[in-house]
């Protein structure tokens, strides 16, 4: 039998979907390289939230806001 759908199917669904204009709001490109793994050392290393026992606490962690 046909495996898969015909070429005058191809396009269908993208076709179909409304057009939606790009919200071009100024974001700010995030890091890479270099600077993003020295953001994520500040992060995890420089402000550190000692938990309990002096344990450093994961960053999804409440006990800290207690």
């Amino acid at each position: 039998g046909k495996v898969h759908g015909s070429l005058s199917r191809a396009g269908k669904v993208r076709s179909q979907t409304p057009k939606v204009d790009k919200d071009d709001e100024e974001k700010k490109k995030p890091k890479t390289g270099r600077a993003k793994k020295r953001q994520q050392y500040v992060r995890r290393f420089m402000n550190v939230v000692a938990g309990f026992g002096n344990k450093q606490l994961g960053p999804n962690s409440n006990q800290a806001k207690q």
